[in-house]
């Protein structure tokens, strides 16, 4: 019988491979990995550094760990260079290996920042182990650290690196996490991370980064500069579609798959960070736990939709704790954060979009209000399932 075969080592790939194991033991299974196949949390190498931790003490297990735990063949270091789904077969190092389900767990990568200059090759980002051991080695003896992007991942670095380095904060838009809160609570991130010493220019959209000596200069398109010692760009991640678009499959933003994380190609899935799955993005730990407990159902033979219940995202700032519930149907409004703000706690905001029916389907909480969280959550539960 041929394998499952998992192309993806990340938390979508181990996470489905684990739930196959709890319905199925048996059942022939292959993990293709591009890296060394370790298993670790992804999420951990925005707030690693403050904690001391290198790349090594960020793996769990390794992969032939999970080799072990997972009765499976896991092959590190490998590319999949094309997939065959007329033959059910994907290419590895010029041979071909027969699957019985694909499943494409392939993740995604930091998207390009487009800047001219010398020094623009010399950004940093962060997206894997491999990525944060060099990051690790490459602040030492740096004072000034600028941070490209005050998304999630760029607010949490801030507060990471704050401790110990000058860190700038630089983002086109007009308040941190623009994308997920409202401005009120974007002001509020604002002044906590300033407090805490981070320096921020927002509005400002960097165009070019000149080297200088040892350091960096920064050009953005208002005219204004600022030096640092190391740069680091957070300004979202791009599906990885390469092979699936190689490979015939239908892609839009990511990997197109249906509510069953079918992909166009037969009894081949996607999820994760590289998946477009019934029309959404979902770049976060929920949704992706979510699809994989359904697609390990699908494979041992129980065909099961995708359900997504709210999803609470955790913002790891400790400097202003944020848990953030976005809509899935941005058809609606947030309600002024102002009129929610607690004025014997200033820090603590209180912010809630409502649908075109005034039902609340997302909210974003801030300092004390985080503890809310459950309650906030109830009320949603029974029509966002």
């Amino acid at each position: 019988m041929a394998p499952i075969i998992i192309v993806g080592s990340g938390l979508a790939g181990y996470t489905v491979a684990r739930e196959l194991r709890k319905l199925n033991r048996e059942v022939p299974l292959t993990i293709i990995s591009r890296d060394c196949g370790s298993f670790y949390s992804k999420p951990m190498l925005s707030n690693a550094f403050q904690q001391g931790k290198n790349a090594a003490s960020l793996v769990n297990f390794t992969a032939d760990q999970m080799a072990a735990q997972l009765n499976a063949e896991i092959l590190s270091e490998t590319e999949v260079e094309e997939i065959s789904s007329h033959t059910h077969t994907i290419t590895v190092a010029g041979k071909r290996l027969p699957y019985s389900s694909l499943v494409l767990a392939l993740g995604a990568d930091q998207r390009q920042t487009n800047l001219s200059g010398d020094g623009a090759a010399d950004v940093l980002t962060v997206n894997d182990l491999a990525d944060y051991a060099r990051f690790r080695q490459a602040l030492a003896g740096c004072r000034r650290v600028a941070i490209l992007g005050a998304g999630l991942i760029g607010c949490e670095f801030a507060n990471d690196l704050a401790a110990q380095f000058d860190v700038t904060l630089v983002d086109p838009a007009a308040w941190p996490l623009s994308r997920l809160v409202p401005e009120p609570a974007g002001q509020a991130m604002a002044a906590a991370l300033g407090k805490a010493g981070v320096t921020l220019h927002l509005g400002e959209t960097p165009q070019s980064i000149e080297r200088r000596g040892n350091a960096y200069c920064i050009h953005m398109g208002s005219g204004a500069t600022l030096e640092a010692d190391r740069v680091v760009a957070a300004i979202g991640l791009t599906p990885r579609v390469a092979l699936a678009r190689k490979s015939g499959l239908f892609v839009e933003r990511g990997i197109v798959t249906n509510a069953w994380l079918h992909t166009s190609a037969s009894d081949v899935y996607a999820l994760g960070d590289c998946a477009e799955v019934d029309g959404l993005v979902l770049p976060y730990v929920m949704p992706i736990m979510q699809a994989a407990r359904a697609l390990a159902k699908t494979l041992n033979g129980e065909s099961t939709r995708v359900v997504y219940p709210a999803m609470p995202v955790v913002v790891k700032t400790p400097v202003m704790p944020t848990v953030v519930v976005s809509p899935l149907d941005a058809n609606g409004r947030w309600e002024s954060a102002k009129a929610f703000e607690d004025e014997a706690n200033p820090n603590s905001v209180w912010s809630v979009f409502r649908n075109d029916q005034n039902e609340m389907c997302g909210f974003a909480l801030m300092g004390d209000y985080v503890k809310e969280k459950n309650t906030l959550l109830s009320t949603m539960a029974p029509w966002l399932a």
